[in-house]
């Protein structure tokens, strides 16, 4: 098989968007302004949505499933979510809708996708139903991890090599809750995974309302310097790509 360049642009938070092999994918879109409490520091690039071949959704928390932003998108591409989620989707309209759990697999176009082990706090589901967070191995002329939100889990160095790890770093605000990886552990998660390259992602996107920008710089840029000074001491070999919303890299 003819090995094909991957393109990633970080759309932010844990929003990314994946073209490789001919299909076009986005995680977790979040693409307001401002949701809650939280401001967006960059705008988002519409035209990034268009011919999208599917939308795979990790976990039911309100970052990372957001209907507004799902609505925003349209055109209908299938929805990809955790085992117990689709009838929330088909409620609010969604039609196309695939639920996956752990183990679980989906082809779409040249691509298989399988849905992975994640360890975070799905008893908090705003919605009242009862879905157990995933990440996503996307395999096909190249191999791409997209974690989520996850802390360390024992399986994850069964998931590696891969290409490429998408690991979260950070949240959202001066402190990071349970459940996530920090920028010392994602890059013991991208050690585990023998990733080739390294992208980090939820981080530099929201901060919240009563904030001050100037101030909010520091807890938005801060996590990924040090997840980039860890992977220097815990595996030097990876290839770090720090990439702020917005920016794309090929891999």
């Amino acid at each position: 098989m003819v090995t094909e360049a991957a393109r990633i642009v970080y759309v932010g938070h844990a929003t990314v968007r994946l073209e490789m092999d001919g299909v076009q994918v986005l995680t977790d879109p979040l693409l307001r302004p401002r949701i809650a409490h939280l401001r967006r520091v960059a705008k988002v690039d519409i035209g990034l949505f268009r011919g999208l071949d599917a939308i795979l959704i990790s976990h039911l928390h309100l970052d990372h499933l957001d209907i507004p932003s799902l609505r925003r998108i349209g055109g209908g591409p299938p929805i990809v979510v955790p085992r117990g989620a689709g009838r929330l989707l088909e409620k609010k309209g969604f039609r196309s809708v695939q639920e996956l759990g752990v183990g679980d697999e989906l082809r779409i176009g040249e691509l298989t996708i399988r849905a992975t082990p994640a360890v975070h706090d799905w008893r908090r589901r705003p919605f009242g139903l009862r879905a157990e967070p995933i990440g996503y191995l996307i395999e096909g002329s190249r191999s791409l991890y997209f974690a989520g939100d996850t802390d360390l889990f024992d399986e994850m160095g069964e998931l590696g090599p891969v290409d490429i790890a998408l690991v979260p770093i950070w949240g959202w605000g001066p402190s990071l809750g349970v459940g996530h990886l920090d920028p010392r552990a994602a890059a013991e998660a991208a050690r585990l995974l023998k990733a080739s390259i390294a992208i980090p992602i939820h981080w530099g996107t929201y901060f919240p309302l009563h904030t001050a920008l100037r101030r909010a710089r520091a807890f938005l840029h801060a996590p990924a310097e040090e997840f980039r000074s860890h992977m220097r001491d815990i595996a030097p070999e990876v290839d770090v790509r720090i990439l702020q919303p917005g920016e794309e890299t090929t891999a």
